[in-house]
């Protein structure tokens, strides 16, 4: 046997016994994320780490991007609502351009040399918890 078959099949063995609650709770936090997105009003924004933050997983800022890269409904659950902390307009799974209509739709102003940066950033983040 192979090594690679070797950890292929120990990976896909009941000997795991973690990996139904890892499971769980990975689904628990993607539907947290994707609830929480729905919840961010248009013309507002907030921040992979502002996310992790009041998710209670403070330094999961990445994570939260990686969730959002998952998203399989992308303008139904606003992922494009969810950007990096420095103000710029960061990815989207149908590119920034894309990302950057949708929120110029919703009333977001762009500014900077490559106009990349959200004008007036403080002002169109939103806080959590949300009211």
């Amino acid at each position: 046997m192979t090594e690679s078959s070797n950890l292929s099949n120990h990976l896909n063995s009941s000997a795991l016994p973690l990996s139904t609650d890892l499971r769980r709770t990975s689904k628990r936090i993607k539907d947290e994320v994707y609830n929480m997105l729905l919840k961010i009003p248009a013309g507002k924004v907030s921040t992979y780490g502002d996310i992790a933050k009041a998710l209670g997983l403070p330094h999961a800022a990445r994570l939260i991007g990686q969730i959002l890269h998952e998203n399989p409904n992308p303008v139904v659950v606003p992922c494009h609502r969810v950007v990096p902390s420095d103000g710029k307009i960061g990815g989207y799974a149908y590119g920034s351009d894309k990302k950057r209509k949708l929120l110029e739709e919703e009333g977001v102003n762009f500014c900077g040399a490559s106009n990349t940066h959200l004008e007036e950033f403080q002002k169109c983040r939103v806080t959590w918890p949300l009211s």
